[in-house]
């Protein structure tokens, strides 16, 4: 008997011994200790990866070709992070966008300027090397908040229970949207290096940049999304309403809307993630598919479910450990680096602005907003977007932006994943305490009375 073990034969034992294994226990795990599945997902990622055991190994997949396989990592982030803002599309409720415009408007333009140049001044400190425009670029693959691990946080038992809608609203509406709005902050700093390939002055570079990725991929995709939307609700409205759609392909309506929008305005060169988000806000706008989506919404949990672990036991297998430390990088100041990214790269600018948020009421859920800012999927997103478009001669910055930012995303992860269950292990704990030390003391003032 002749038997070869396939690289995807081992990928899908992994994958599927995941699900079966994890999904077992995913009531307790979710529910009573509150822990992300991106969190697991990465574990199992990193301990299966070539660090570990070697049985996933996305080199071996591209037979070691690196452009092969940042290619491959960028098709799957573009895909998952496509439909995922589909999703936070749908979930928001009817003319959203324009009843939060202000909100949005705070958080996208001031908030996200903020963090971009404060993580800028991290990565100049941090990472050697670097001018500083080369230290925009890495800031802005960093500076949007990622929808999948955001996802995490405005679902389940614990964001039901203890965050309030606005906020779980105004965090899927931010994550949905600032993922398109990472374009501008990345190009500005590319096109400014681009002047001397280009030969063009900085005024041009200026001009280029507003066109190309202001007009062309910001308001084009906006529009072609806008559209896309608006046709797809009203056909969907009028089949659902003469009955010719079944309930099953109605529910995984949206999935294939996103496919299609990344197709179509992939095909146009232009911002094919912002497209979806506006695409899956227009369907909903007036309610129609997100309330009648809602009444049987196992099936997009699934979907994100499947989209989580896949992604992120990728995102595990692809640490290249060894590309943490070199010449630009060592591993010490790439943890000092981690944390003062997540401690100062949004907290600050949300604990001063959040009274100018009408979504955010109070310092309590300004201080949860502007924590649970995370960094994943869509950061890897941009560190090989920017990979494809960086002059050639900028040979520091082509060493450090993939490894920063997947070490910033696996970071993130954990910090974030494991913030919540301690949340709720600490007043459990201090309680527990609390209780000991007066049985104690109850029993010592007994013992004497006696």
């Amino acid at each position: 008997v002749h038997t070869e073990v396939s690289h995807i034969s081992l990928a899908l034992c992994v994958l599927g011994f995941y699900l079966v294994t994890v999904n077992q226990l995913s009531f307790y795990l979710k529910s009573r200790l509150f822990m992300s599945n991106a969190l697991l997902a990465l574990c199992i990622g990193i301990a299966v990866g070539p660090i570990g055991l070697d049985w996933v190994s996305p080199w071996q997949w591209t037979n070691f070709d690196d452009e092969a396989r940042y290619n491959l990592t960028f098709q799957i982030t573009r895909l998952v992070i496509g439909i995922q803002v589909m999703f936070a599309g749908i979930e928001l409720p009817a003319a959203y966008l324009k009843k939060e415009a202000l909100s949005l408007f705070i958080l996208l333009l001031p908030i996200m300027t903020i963090a971009w140049f404060v993580s800028a001044g991290f990565v100049l400190l941090f990472v050697k090397g670097l001018t500083f425009l080369e230290a925009l670029a890495i800031s802005a693959c960093i500076t949007p908040t990622d929808p999948i691990l955001a996802n995490t946080i405005v679902k389940g038992r614990y964001a039901e229970k203890y965050v309030p809608v606005s906020v779980r609203n105004i965090l899927s509406a931010e994550s949905g949207a600032n993922d398109g709005l990472g374009y501008p902050f990345l190009f500005i700093a590319i096109d400014l290096m681009q002047r001397g390939v280009k030969g063009r002055s900085i005024s041009e570079s200026l001009q280029h940049w507003v066109v190309t990725t202001w007009i062309y991929q910001i308001l084009l995709s906006c529009v072609i999304g806008a559209v896309i939307g608006y046709l797809a609700r009203k056909t969907l409205k009028f089949a659902h309403n003469r009955r010719l759609i079944d309930h099953e392909s109605f529910l995984a309506y949206g999935v294939g809307l996103a496919l299609f929008t990344l197709g179509v305005v992939g095909v146009l060169g232009s911002d094919d993630v912002l497209a979806c988000f506006v695409a899956g806000n227009s369907l909903t706008w007036r309610d129609f598919y997100r309330i009648e989506a809602s009444e049987e919404d196992t099936f997009q949990d699934v979907i994100d479910a499947l989209l989580d672990t896949t992604t992120f036991i990728y995102i595990g297998a692809i640490m290249p450990w060894s590309e943490f430390s070199n010449e630009y990088l060592t591993p010490w100041k790439l943890v000092l680096f981690a944390i003062c990214i997540l401690l100062f790269r949004r907290l600050p600018a949300m604990l001063v602005l959040y009274r100018f948020i009408p979504a955010v009421d109070g310092f309590q859920e300004g201080l949860f907003t502007g924590w649970f800012g995370p960094i994943g999927v869509s950061a890897l997103y941009y560190a090989i977007l920017a990979r494809e478009n960086i002059p050639e001669d900028r040979t520091a910055l082509h060493t450090v932006i993939f490894p920063v930012v997947i070490f910033m995303a696996m970071s993130s992860t954990f910090i974030h994943g494991i913030t919540i269950p301690l949340s709720k292990a600490a007043p459990l704990a201090i309680a527990r305490t609390k209780s000991t030390m007066s049985f104690r003391s109850d029993g010592f003032f007994a013992k004497a009375q006696r």
